[in-house]
């Protein structure tokens, strides 16, 4: 059997509110995807968009979004994610984009990518604070940020891992 090759992209779901994103789940978010690959690419996008398509992951608390497609549709999928402009759950519409940050071959170069973009972030963070708590909290954050993978002989850091094949 053929293994078929798939594509991450890993999205940050941005909101005016971000007390409306607890009201989102997965389902609703594929299925605002999937009409509106079907809306801006027609019944073609819509098949491409059922094979295969599906939300591995999502977190309700910071907006992080994993979609999964095949390698061969991911750009259809890509570039209707700038039409979404709200996801309706349990008859609820919440306002929001979806804002892709990478496409990776694999969950792993995914994760990898956001804790590099959330450190980036932190640091963007730091000369904004305006009291020493504050400062401190951040750099706190800063250095939790790391991926650590339980080996045999001990952990092994992000650096020294080998990189994932990207096409």
């Amino acid at each position: 059997m053929v293994r078929q090759k798939s594509r991450y992209l890993l999205c940050e779901l941005n909101v005016s509110d971000r007390s409306r994103l607890l009201l989102l789940d997965d389902r609703a978010v594929r299925e605002a995807v999937r009409a509106t690959v079907a809306r801006i690419h027609g019944d073609y996008g819509a098949a491409l968009c059922s094979l295969r398509f599906s939300v591995k992951y999502l977190n309700a608390h910071t907006g992080i979004v994993f979609l999964r497609c095949p390698k061969n549709c991911y750009r259809l999928i890509w570039s209707a994610l700038p039409f979404i402009t709200s996801v309706e759950n349990q008859g609820q519409k919440v306002p929001c984009f979806l804002n892709c940050l990478h496409v990776g071959g694999t969950i792993r170069t995914c994760q990898k990518f956001l804790i590099r973009y959330n450190t980036q972030q932190l640091h963007r963070m730091l000369p904004q604070c305006k009291s020493e708590e504050e400062k401190l909290q951040v750099r706190k954050a800063i250095l939790n940020c790391s991926l650590i993978k339980r080996n045999e002989g001990g952990f092994e850091d992000e650096a020294e891992s080998g990189e994932d094949d990207e096409e």
